[in-house]
């Protein structure tokens, strides 16, 4: 049953990654069908990051008080109404109303899959469980790239509508196949005994998890982790075109940590038992670092070693770093969704202010050499929390 409610936990993700890059292949067509600028489409890509931001602790919130079951088919029937929504926008308003309704639906998923694998996997199962379900996006965004233009457009007579309501049309599936799931008598009898724990009010909840060292460090270090990641995932094309590759060849070049990352996500999360967990935590921040070192130089074996690095780092620390999280002793199952709910809120700050950074410095100095030294000195703090946060999580109360 574990794995069955795994498969369906992964089919959310992957409606999320879906969903989530299915205007990236369609901005020209959709640009020119709404007369829409560069500049607008911009906003409208990052619309839903910024109500995730506010709605993430709230989500979490309502992930423990409703239950994983009802919470998630929520999340699915949000994520599909962006989905339409958006094959039905006629003006740019419309387009971005569309995508800020992800922003609601988003934060029920990323906090939701933490807390049902906590509840259902435990030991080095439960970081397996959890590097498989962090594949889903990722699957989810290359179907979205590889299929649009190749297959869907064409078979759709090229109308960018219908394909966005193809993905809204998977959200839905995925919801109903959660939904099942969900309801067996096995899985309603295991949410009904997680539900039967006595509870304190949320309020009291909240400060008692915000008032633990180890939960705020590693809400600190949640934003350098995606600082890092949405960074380099953004703008490692432009970074290798501007170093003298061909568009072709920075679309293959940047696809290696993404490769990389996937093989990652399905070995490392399972080896990060709590014995080891902060020596793999550490690793993998150093990992980080050496790869936004390795990305200064031109030299093809050089790169290739810095790209490499960079999917590994990306590949599992934010799944050892919810590990970390959902197994303090201030956590717990209980209260997964609540601390999943604020680790997201802070580390889409992260999201926001890497792609930002690395932009802003660009345009600053005409080269990505300041973003990437910022970027180390980012993950070199990260290795320096890692050393706290292991005497964090170890201390008493």
């Amino acid at each position: 049953m574990r794995w069955l409610i795994l498969f369906a936990v992964w089919l959310l993700y992957a409606a999320f990654g879906l969903v989530v890059t299915s205007l990236a292949p369609l901005i020209g067509p959709i640009e020119a069908s709404l007369d829409i600028s560069h500049a607008q489409m911009g906003s409208v890509l990052g619309a839903w990051q910024g109500v995730y931001i506010v709605s993430a602790i709230p989500c979490g919130i309502l992930l423990d008080r409703l239950g994983s079951r009802w919470a998630l088919v929520i999340a699915a029937a949000v994520i599909a109404a962006s989905a339409f929504g958006r094959s039905l926008a006629d003006s740019y308003g419309m387009l971005l109303m569309a995508v800020m309704i992800f922003g609601l639906g988003g934060p029920i998923v990323s906090a939701g899959a933490p807390k049902v694998i906590a509840q259902w996997f435990s030991g080095s199962d439960r970081g397996f469980a959890m590097g498989v379900y962090l594949t889903g996006p990722s699957v989810g965004g290359v179907i979205s790239l590889m299929l649009t233009h190749s297959v869907l457009l064409p078979a759709f007579g090229n109308d960018w509508r219908q394909v966005l309501m193809l993905w809204g049309a998977v959200a839905i599936v995925a919801g109903m196949v959660w939904l099942a799931v969900a309801s067996t008598p096995t899985a309603l009898a295991g949410e009904k005994a997680e539900r039967a724990v006595a509870r304190a009010p949320q309020g009291q909840t909240m400060r008692r998890l915000l008032r633990a060292p180890a939960v705020r460090l590693v809400m600190a270090m949640s934003v350098g982790v995606f600082m890092f990641n949405h960074g380099l995932n953004n703008w490692l094309p432009e970074m290798l075109h501007a170093e003298g590759m061909t568009p072709v060849q920075a679309g293959f070049w940047s696809a290696i940590p993404t490769i990389v990352g996937i093989a990652g996500s399905l070995t490392i999360p399972r080896l990060a038992t709590p014995g080891r967990r902060f020596t793999i935590l550490l690793l993998l921040s150093v990992a980080a670092c050496a790869a936004t070192l390795l990305l200064h130089f031109q030299a093809r074996p050089v790169l290739l070693t810095g790209l490499v690095m960079q999917g590994i780092a990306r590949s599992a620390l934010m799944t050892v770093l919810i590990l970390t999280l959902v197994e303090l002793p201030a956590i717990g199952a209980q209260h997964a969704g609540t601390a999943a709910g604020l680790f997201f809120s802070a580390a889409e700050v992260g999201g926001v202010l890497g792609p930002l950074m690395m932009g802003s410095l660009y345009q600053l100095t005409g080269a990505f050499d300041a973003a990437l030294w910022l970027l180390t000195a980012v993950t070199a703090l990260l290795a320096i929390a890692t050393v706290w946060l292991r005497r964090a999580a170890q201390a008493p109360g």
